[in-house]
């Protein structure tokens, strides 16, 4: 391996993070990273003064074109679109509140600009200077959008840090309960205030819309009970998806679906399932 290769491989973790941040979805994050690569072979690496402003810069701006065209594409998207789940990753690929689920949303929400900003200096902790020279714009006019952003999505982190044993009590029961459409057990563990969310993009069952509230998520979850697709087939493992408690459930060998889950002062807040066949695909049963 060369000592370009070997820069190359030591940012991969993180521009593989920012770029699943900036798009989410890990298969474009990925070959926006081989772009990356093709772009990183065509120059001199020993005269790049700062390999890791460089290669964010490549990326940053190989994730700003894709968005153009995904902003597109969500516009047709049949239902709700979720990111594609990001399932047991090593803790290079950037663990914490920012790759949770309601912060990846709460991105959605920015312009591809602000967006770039703010992963780029509140995540990434890149220098103005660096970032208005990858954006194309004044250093003044990025601390603009940076703040913005940040506006935005304080309402995606997390509020509660809840304990491994609480999380791992919480999941056991709600994957049980939700399975058996046991309501009496659901309500007893979702918040009133509690918010679906399911992504099937048109491949797969799934809600179009989110279902808010304890006595709707109840009915949901018996309803979808009732319609079990696997009954006794059904393998369930547990997960952290996108750094959070979850399950993965498969059939014969065959991921068919995540739920992500956002538990707040003992209670479950928020449950985030995936059912799009696309978007699980790279997901080990």
């Amino acid at each position: 391996m060369t000592a370009a290769d070997t820069i190359f491989e030591s940012r991969r973790p993180a521009m593989t993070g920012l770029a699943y941040r900036m798009l989410g979805s890990r298969a474009e994050a990925e070959d926006v990273v081989q772009d990356a690569w093709l772009r990183w072979r065509e120059v001199d690496a020993p005269a790049v003064d700062n390999p890791g402003a460089f290669l964010n810069r490549v990326v940053s701006r190989l994730c700003l074109d894709r968005l153009k065209s995904a902003r597109a594409r969500r516009e047709l998207y049949v239902g709700e679109w979720l990111p594609e789940p990001v399932v047991d990753v090593d803790e290079t690929f950037g663990l914490g509140e920012n790759l949770t689920v309601a912060f990846l949303l709460a991105l959605e929400r920015l312009t591809p600009l602000e967006r770039a900003a703010f992963l780029l200096h509140d995540v990434f902790d890149t220098p103005f200077a660096e970032i208005a020279a990858t954006l194309g714009r004044s250093e003044a006019a990025v601390r603009q959008l940076a703040a913005r952003a940040r506006d935005h999505v304080k309402a995606g982190k997390p509020r509660y840090k809840p304990s491994a044993d609480e999380e791992r009590r919480l999941t056991q029961a709600f994957i049980t309960a939700a399975m058996s459409g046991d309501a009496a057990s659901l309500r007893g563990l979702l918040a009133n205030d509690v918010a679906m969310h399911a992504d099937g993009g048109g491949k797969a069952a799934a809600t179009m819309n989110p279902v808010f509230g304890l006595d709707n998520a109840v009915r949901l979850l018996e309803g979808i009970a009732r319609k079990w697709p696997h009954p006794g087939g059904t393998s369930v493992r547990l997960a952290r998806i996108n750094g959070q408690p979850g399950v993965v459930l498969s059939h014969d060998g065959v991921v068919f679906q995540t739920m992500g889950l956002d538990i707040v002062e003992g209670r479950i807040a928020a449950v985030y399932t995936m059912r799009n066949p696309d978007k699980l695909a790279r997901i080990s049963p």
